[in-house]
């Protein structure tokens, strides 16, 4: 199969792209990359140059700075791009498009266009903002993309029923909609620091739906240590506790060592369509202490503990670092639960789709034919 697929270099999307692109590529698959959103940094052009150098013809990358369509400047998010994708799914023989951007289900193309439901705006403010959205040019091309582009995928796929559940809160989807869990392959580190007793999480710290500022009221009795970008365009935060450190932005080697030397992952999010944060941290053999959203139940079941406030997450980090036994037991269930979220398995879950797909794209049209 020749897939031509989208992503950003924004967030956690681009690491689901390494992972399912890869996957793909060792499946014998020929994948079409473009990004949008920023200019990729040099630890994603570094990934890039080793896809081309291992998998020759067989990859293409192309990078584009035009904004995303949640973004300030989006009534350029698909005039400007849209051209540019059908004419790459020309030049590499692309049987099929699955887009990290909505608004691309909309392509004028004759192949099965496929979108992935990462987040959205509308589920995000529901969560993040109980007064809703103030109306503006921004929401409405906002909607309008969104909408335009279900309108004319072929599919949908999000990483939980949840996602699938809250965008159809706010629109209408194409008739297949398909869970397929993200997945995550670490890689090695060389760390073989002690683990410390120490509590973790990481994130976009000016994004609302992570819900950082809930830190500053913990009481803990071991240091509270957050890693991300406290800023990004107009938004921002300061965090303030004397439990609190920043480390600020870290490049994905960095991050994997700090969660092999620590022993809980926080996961505050009041929105987490699926978090892949907290897996990676699992994987590498940390507790989970989740915010208790639907979401998180959804992925972690019984195998994170759940709290509902700084009260509450105060209450188990006391807890956890008074009797190490439950500390080690939380620990154990959590990486059971993660190492079930193998990149493997994410790509054979897409594999499947495409296959459908392209076997429906050809029984129609031969009997068009």
């Amino acid at each position: 199969m020749r897939v031509l697929m989208t992503t950003d270099t924004v967030g956690g999307v681009w690491t689901f792209t390494k992972e399912l692109a890869g996957g793909l590529l060792e499946n014998g698959c020929a994948v079409a990359l473009v990004s949008l959103g920023r200019k990729p940094s040099p630890a994603q052009q570094a990934w890039v140059q080793e896809q081309g150098a291992q998998w020759g013809p067989r990859f293409r990358y192309d990078p584009l700075d035009s904004p995303l369509e949640w973004m300030n400047d989006n009534e350029r998010a698909f005039s400007e791009v849209a051209p540019l994708l059908v004419r790459i799914a020309k030049e590499f023989g692309a049987e099929l498009i699955l887009s990290s951007q909505y608004c691309f289900g909309a392509l004028q193309c004759d192949i099965p266009r496929i979108v992935v439901a990462h987040s959205d705006v509308s589920s995000w403010a529901e969560a993040c903002r109980p007064n809703g959205l103030g109306q503006s040019e921004w929401l409405d091309t906002y909607r309008k993309l969104v909408q335009n582009g279900l309108n004319q995928a072929d599919a949908l796929v999000a990483p939980t029923r949840w996602m699938i559940d809250a965008l159809s809160r706010n629109f209408r989807l194409p008739r297949d909609c398909e869970v397929v869990a993200n997945g995550r392959t670490l890689i090695d580190t060389g760390s073989e620091t002690p683990r410390k007793m120490q509590a973790v999480t990481v994130g976009r710290l000016w994004d609302e739906a992570k819900n950082l500022k809930m830190l500053e009221n913990v009481d803990s009795p071991i240091p509270l240590l957050i890693a991300g970008e406290a800023e990004y365009e107009s938004a921002s935060v300061i965090l303030r506790g004397t439990d609190i450190r920043l480390l600020g932005a870290l490049d994905e080697i960095d991050v994997l060592r700090l969660f092999s030397e620590s022993a809980i992952y926080i996961c505050t999010s009041r929105y987490e369509p699926f978090g892949l944060a907290p897996l990676e941290a699992a994987q590498c053999g940390c507790a989970v202490l989740a915010y208790d959203i639907p979401s998180l139940r959804e992925v972690w079941e019984d195998s994170a503990l759940y709290f509902s406030g700084p009260e509450s997450l105060s209450s188990w980090l006391w807890r956890l670092s008074d009797h190490p036994w439950l500390l080690n037991e939380a620990r154990g269930i959590a990486k059971t639960r993660a190492m079930e979220f193998t990149a493997e398995r994410m790509t054979r879950g897409y594999m499947d789709l495409f296959r459908s797909m392209l076997k429906q794209s050809s029984l129609v049209a031969s009997h068009v034919a």
